[in-house]
């Protein structure tokens, strides 16, 4: 597939790729150097006057037209050229082409024509550049050109500030230097904004660390510092002088006057002799205004000293590693800005209460995978249950973290509505739809805003758990003879795409099962699919006799890849129950009579469990419970008590009508039971069952002195 190039060169510039841009920025300001550039059809689009000085051709002649239509000589063989580099991307270095003798008295001249393809942004041909030179111009020509090809694929190639400086050392050695530092700024290994202008500030130097350190001496032994380390610039020395003046230094001969500065850094001046360092070049790195850092380039075993052109190169290789130093750190910025987010919006702290030992683990993603919207809640819920959330936005950046953000809230919010976790995901399929209509992005909504999740509900009290997933991997769960299995959890779509309702498992789970919630960061990878991430992780699981911290550890450590490209999340929660010691249940009839046998039952379960303070206030809390069952409801009626980190009165009836509390009139004779428990409990409400409703109260157990 093939972009459209548009006409003049400013168009040109701004759609080309980051690697074409610089080339043809660089070559543009070169005298003497005759560029075309032709679209894919090989229809001139731009020229410039040195062409046109260079074979005679004025430029109206050329534009719009192929080689064959504009030029003299053979010109179908440079077609043919320029049509293969357009095929397979590989530049045309250094071809002859003769022009032919004209009327005017110019003889026959042989020219050297170079060719490289031009890419937009998204890796699309564009067209042509072909740059002419006169013979005397060759050698620079060719080598440069190749060289500056290689450097666009081999330095910037990642997103690590640290890794770009130390591609540029490397690539810089042996063929431009025998020893390469390149120093940046604090600011810019830690994404912060570098300084604005080229110089000391305030009298005080900026701080420097070796980004990237290269030599054709096996381990630098010309290097005071190691790569990572802070580097000491003195404040009389070249590099000063660079940075005051944000122009390259060439000393072809150190024993000059930058010898006699150098000498005033006695330990610099003691491996210049030693190694026989004779000539200099020091190259600021700068990019869109800001000072990133600065590149040392010696020569001690290659005799030649340095010349205008190893600078020129040097600084066009200098040029190409700022853009992509710039961007990484810019890059930095945003993930750093993006993780602190992130980091800001999950749980400080989780606690599975009666109910669960949980551990959680998170990793954000590398720098080229940038941080995505992973998240994780642990929420208590009435009658000591505890819902278990892990789940994944689609995307990365600050966009994600936000999107993260406010899907744990919505998750929170529709958990105090105690729904069974196939109504809540559904719930939450609805807020996604709603984001992603509300998405500015010019993509599609489904593509902007999008996410999985999985919900599960542990209840202690019946040791059983509740899932729900849309689009999450499934959860593994470790049982305590030490078998592992993975169960059948309907999968349904990501959140934002479901029509149809979530279906929900539940599953029965021995006490001290280990229950396993991941993202799909921890299971998979570019060469490794989800299937054989399930595997490996349901393998590594299966250590019944190990802490949830030491389990945490091993899971972590087996993943696929050390350096994930999408954050990683590990939920592991081990169960434990509420058993008869625990809780307390009866079944009354559905009759007035009912509200006193109910209040004389969790009298002596109170004496039992030595909260006789509790009896006044459970008293009236069960007795309108109770009663408004009796009331308002239909069938048996069923009193549930519950004690753990507090007391929980539960009553369950076969009426699916939840109550609603209101203020009762000063003449009303009912209406006031509600609104009377609501004064005496901590919280109460409402949960839908499979045959009914359950109304529930909760009061704090008084410490015991």
């Amino acid at each position: 597939m093939t972009a459209r190039i548009p006409a003049g060169l400013d168009g040109i510039l701004r759609t080309a790729s980051t690697a074409g841009r610089a080339t043809l920025e660089s070559l543009v300001s070169r005298p003497g150097v005759g560029l075309a550039v032709w679209d894919t059809d090989l229809h001139c689009v731009w020229v410039n006057a040195a062409l046109g000085r260079q074979d005679g051709i004025p430029a109206p002649r050329r534009q719009g037209r192929r080689p064959s239509q504009a030029l003299r000589g053979d010109a179908d063989a440079l077609e043919t050229v320029m049509q293969q580099v357009l095929a397979d991307g590989a530049p045309v270095i250094g071809r002859e082409y003769r022009v032919p003798a004209v009327r005017d008295g110019r003889p026959e001249r042989a020219l050297t024509v170079s060719f490289f393809r031009l890419d937009d942004t998204d890796g699309r041909p564009l067209g042509v550049c072909s740059l002419v030179q006169d013979p005397a111009g060759r050698r620079w020509t060719g080598r440069r050109l190749a060289l500056l090809s290689d450097a666009a694929t081999t330095i910037g190639t990642t997103l690590d500030v640290m890794r770009t400086g130390q591609e540029l050392a490397d690539f810089a050695v042996p063929f431009l230097a025998d020893y390469v530092t390149v120093e940046l700024t604090e600011a810019v290994r830690l994404g912060a904004e570098p300084l604005d202008r080229l110089g000391p500030t305030g009298g005080r130097i900026p701080v420097f660390r070796r980004a990237g350190l290269a030599s054709v001496r096996p381990g630098a032994p010309e290097s005071l510092w190691d790569r990572g380390e802070a580097v000491y610039v003195a404040e009389t020395s070249p590099f000063t002088q660079v940075l005051s003046s944000g122009c390259s230094l060439l000393e072809p001969d150190l024993a000059g006057s930058t010898r006699a500065r150098l000498d005033l850094d006695p330990a610099r001046a003691e491996k210049i002799r030693t190694y026989g360092m004779h000539s200099l070049m020091v190259v600021p790195m700068h990019a869109r205004g800001v000072l990133l850092g600065v590149a040392v380039f010696v020569r001690s075993d290659n005799p030649a000293p340095f010349d205008e052109e190893d600078l020129l190169l040097a600084e066009e290789l200098v040029r190409r590693a700022a853009l992509s130093l710039d961007n990484a750190r810019r890059y930095t910025r945003e993930r750093t800005a993006a993780l602190a987010l992130q980091r800001s919006l999950l749980p400080r702290h989780v606690t599975g209460g009666a109910a669960l030992d949980v551990v959680t683990r998170y990793l954000p993603a590398d720098a080229e995978g940038g941080v995505g919207g992973d998240w994780f809640d642990v929420i208590p819920l009435p009658g000591a249950r505890v819902a278990l959330v892990v789940g994944d936005v689609v995307g990365h950046g600050l966009d994600a973290a936000a999107t993260m953000g406010r899907l744990r809230m919505a998750v929170r919010t529709l958990a105090e509505l105690d729904l069974p976790p196939g109504e809540l995901l559904s719930h939450l399929n609805e807020v996604v739809s709603r984001l992603a209509q509300e998405d500015p992005a010019e993509e599609p909504p489904a593509s902007s805003v999008g996410a999985t999740c999985l919900y599960a509900v542990y209840d202690p009290v019946t040791r059983t758990c509740v899932t729900a997933r849309a689009g999450h991997p499934p959860p593994a769960i470790l049982r305590p003879d030490g078998k592992v299995s993975v169960p059948d959890v309907p999968a349904g779509p990501p959140l934002g795409l479901a029509t149809l309702p979530y279906e929900s498992t539940e599953l029965e789970l021995p006490e001290g099962s280990v229950i396993a919630l991941f993202s799909d960061g921890l299971i998979e990878d570019r060469r490794h699919d989800i299937d054989e991430g399930i595997d490996r992780l349901s393998t590594h699981l299966a250590q019944p006799g190990v802490t949830l911290e030491e389990l945490s550890h091993v899971l972590i450590d087996t993943m696929p890849a050390t350096r994930p490209s999408d954050d990683v999340t590990l939920l592991l929660a081990r169960t434990r129950s509420l058993g008869p010691h625990d809780t307390a249940s009866w079944e009354l009839p559905a009759d007035t009579a009912s509200a006193g046998t109910a209040r004389s039952l969790a009298t002596r379960q109170l004496a039992r469990w030595g909260l006789e303070k509790l009896v006044p206030t459970t008293e009236l809390i069960v007795s309108e419970l109770v009663t408004n069952a009796v009331l308002h409801a239909k069938g048996p009626i069923r009193l549930h008590l519950i004690r753990h980190q507090a007391l929980v009165c539960e009553v369950t009836d076969a009426s699916t009508t939840a109550p609603r509390l209101h203020h009762a009139q000063p003449y009303d004779e009912s209406g006031r039971g509600l609104f009377l428990v609501a004064q005496l409990a901590r919280r109460w409400g409402t949960r839908h069952t499979p045959v009914g409703k359950l109304v529930w109260a909760e009061q704090a157990i008084p410490r015991r002195p």
